[in-house]
This record gives C-alpha cells, sequence and structure tokens, in this order.
C-alpha cells in the first residue's frame, strides 16, 4: 500500500473506500457504523477512534496500519531509525541455524545484564538506543544458546527477541513484532517457562486488538490464563496473571462488554493489592496504579470519556516507567478532547512528549488526537502548530 504521509486519518478512509468502489452507505454496512460518522470521519469531523478504524479495517480488508499511516517513515528516516530494522530482521532469521562459527559468546551473566539494560531502555522509551544495539546482541545470544543450551540461556533470548516486539509494535512495524513472537515462542518452549509462553499469549493478544480481531484476541489470552496456572507459584505467575487480566479487559473494552471489563480489572486489582508495585519481573510493570491506567484507558476505549478523565485523577505515576506514563497520557488526552476539554488535551499531550518523547512520536493515538485539536482551535497557538510539525503532520 502506497504510503501517503500527508493524508489525515479519514482522507485515507476515504481513499481506501474509493479504491474498494465502496460508496460511504456500502462501507458503513460493512463496518457496522453510521453513514454519517464515516462521513464525518472522512471530513476530519469526527474522531476515528480505534474501534472505528477497526471496523472499516476489516471492512476494507486491510491491515489498522493502512488507516493509521504507520510505520511513519519519514520521521523515522529523520531519527535515523529506519536503517535499523533490517538488521533485526536478519537477526531473528538465524534462531535455527545453530551456532556462528564466527562468534565467540561471552559469558551467560554478561549477555544476560545486557538484555536486561535493553529492556530498561525501551521502558524509558529510548527506542533508537535498543533498536541499534539488539541485531548484534541477538546474533550472540543465539550462538551462546546453542553452544551451551540452558534454561536461564534460552530466557535471556526469549527476552530479547521480546524486547525486538516492543521496538517493532512502538514504530509500527506489524510484520516485525509478529515474527518476534514466534521466536519468542520458540525460546520459551526451550527454556520450558509456562510463565513466558503465557506472556506471549498476552503480548499476542495485544496484537491481535492493534489488529482489531478482537475474538481471536479474547482467545489467546484465555488460553494465557489457563497455560499460565501450570507454572510454579510465585511473583512471576502472579505479575502475568494480572498483565493478562488487564489486557483482557481493555479487549472487552474495545467490543464493549462492560461487565467483562468490570470483572477483570477487579481480578487484576485482587492481584495488584497482593504484590504492591513490581517493574523488572519480565518488565511488565504491574501493580496498583497500573491497574488503574488500565480504567483510564478501558473507559476510553468504551467512550466514556468523562468517566476516563474522572478516574485518571486517582492514578499515582511516580511508580511507573516513562513508558506506561507516556501511554497513559496520550489515552488522558483522547478522553480530554472527547469530553470538551480540549485545551486540557493539548497540555496533556505535551506531558506525553516529556515522558517518552520518542514513544510520543510515533504513536497513532497522539497523531489522531492531534487532528481532532485542530478542529478546535479557532486560532492554532504557535505551539500547537510546532508539535503538530514535530510528530510529522
Amino acid at each position: 500500500m502506497p504510503v501517503h504521509p500527508a493524508e489525515h486519518t479519514g482522507a485515507r478512509v476515504a481513499r481506501l473506500r474509493v479504491l474498494r468502489h465502496l460508496t460511504q452507505q456500502g462501507l458503513a454496512e460493512k463496518a457496522h457504523v453510521s453513514c454519517s460518522l464515516i462521513s464525518k470521519v472522512e471530513q476530519g469531523a469526527a474522531p476515528a477512534t480505534p474501534a472505528f478504524i477497526g471496523a472499516v479495517a476489516r471492512a476494507l480488508s486491510v491491515p489498522t496500519t493502512d488507516l493509521t499511516g504507520q510505520p511513519y517513515i519519514d520521521e523515522l528516516q529523520a531519527d535515523q531509525i529506519d536503517s535499523l530494522i533490517q538488521p533485526i530482521r536478519e537477526a531473528l532469521d538465524v534462531y535455527d541455524l545453530g551456532a556462528d562459527p564466527d562468534i565467540r559468546p561471552r559469558q551467560l551473566a554478561d549477555i544476560a545484564a545486557d538484555a536486561e539494560g535493553l529492556c530498561a531502555a525501551i521502558r524509558k522509551t529510548n527506542l533508537k538506543r535498543a533498536a541499534a544495539a539488539l541485531p548484534a546482541l541477538i546474533h550472540e545470544a543465539t550462538t551462546a544458546a546453542h553452544l551451551a543450551p540452558s534454561d536461564d540461556m534460552w530466557r535471556t533470548l526469549a527476552s530479547l527477541y521480546r524486547t525486538s516486539y516492543d521496538v517493532a509494535t512502538k514504530l509500527g512495524y506489524v510484520d516485525l513484532a509478529t515474527t518476534s513472537l514466534d521466536r519468542v515462542e520458540w525460546a520459551a518452549e526451550r527454556a520450558s517457562d509456562a510463565v513466558l509462553g503465557s506472556l506471549r499469549q498476552y503480548l499476542r493478544g495485544l496484537a491481535y486488538l492493534r489488529a482489531a480481531q478482537y475474538k481471536t484476541g479474547n482467545r489467546l489470552l484465555k488460553v494465557g490464563l489457563t497455560e499460565v496456572k501450570q507454572a510454579e507459584p510465585g511473583l512471576a505467575r502472579d505479575v502475568v496473571t494480572g498483565q493478562l487480566h488487564l489486557g483482557a479487559a481493555i479487549l472487552a473494552a474495545r467490543d464493549s462488554r462492560a461487565n467483562d471489563v468490570e470483572g477483570h480489572l477487579s481480578e487484576a486489582q485482587r492481584i495488584a493489592d497482593r504484590t504492591g508495585a513490581v517493574e523488572r519481573v519480565l518488565w511488565c510493570s504491574f501493580g496498583p496504579a497500573n491497574v488503574q491506567l488500565h480504567r483510564v484507558a478501558a473507559f476510553t476505549e468504551m467512550d466514556q470519556y468523562g468517566e476516563a478523565v474522572a478516574a485518571a485523577r486517582d492514578v499515582r505515576l511516580d511508580t511507573l516507567p516513562p513508558s506506561r506514563v507516556g501511554h497513559h497520557y496520550a489515552d488522558l488526552a483522547r478522553a480530554q478532547m472527547w469530553s470538551g476539554k480540549a485545551e486540557a488535551a493539548y497540555i496533556t499531550l505535551k506531558k506525553a512528549r516529556q515522558a517518552a518523547p520518542q514513544q510520543t512520536r510515533y504513536s497513532p493515538v497522539v497523531r489522531q488526537t492531534m487532528e481532532d485539536l485542530t478542529s478546535h482551535y479557532r486560532s492554532v497557538p504557535d505551539s500547537f502548530s510546532n508539535f503538530a510539525h514535530w510528530l510529522g503532520m
């Protein structure tokens, strides 16, 4: 699909609708949304919410990224990040080729420490640093795992594959994210690690959420919740179980199943009350604050924007890493925007940039909110124009 970076989401919907030889009414019937909403989104007069984008993408038989415009190639090129993607692809491709004779790997402890460092870089949203260091470390860990296989070595390799997934997801490379998750499964099986395997189901569920395939995503999370029960009791199992419930809550919210949302959030809260704030166990950043963030996100997904803004008042961000803080501000800005608080939404977007600049720059939610904000300013402040330019809009 040709990339049209200057288009807003509604313009992409219109262009793809025409390519499919559909009228607005025809698309509305296939997507099960109103024709009026299709018209308003195409004109930029109504929000292209994630649920709307998902419904339209399914109706047009295109990936959701075709509607959001991801990956944002011009900005990736300007930041010199686009050239880092191919080496990651190549590193993922050698997983089953055995040891590389040209590599003399270091000790497991050294490789594991570097893998942990990349996880930390992702939580600080230093995507460029992580993407640059990742390929060589994957090659080294792959060779080490084949030369001296052990559960810990396979776990370390799985961690690097998970970092690849994180980079790909945040930059909008859906195919690379899918490959990365396949490699996580491959390494987790060799580590005989039920918790790690269940975490992979959680990440797969989120991938299907972004692809607007809610039924499949929900099935994956149910499988994860079943599999994690086979793991040894302990903090890691609790954290992944809690994360699975949080992911299921967001999927239920996107699918307008309010009772299921509350059930999953309540179960996650029960677990979080027991674990407290946990950040470094599989780098899930689980705990009471993260449950609250997901409550805000769930209200936003259900278009209950006033409730989302109210719930955000109870959130404590001081225990959370920049990646989660930035994500929360993006969700909150969207809720503020559509509850009539345009100026507050813009202030919140600037907070997202301050907390997680690289993540915010490539966030489709942030870009969509900026698109929506433009229609609410009679005279656009200079700082707003500068922010939009920074995003590449």
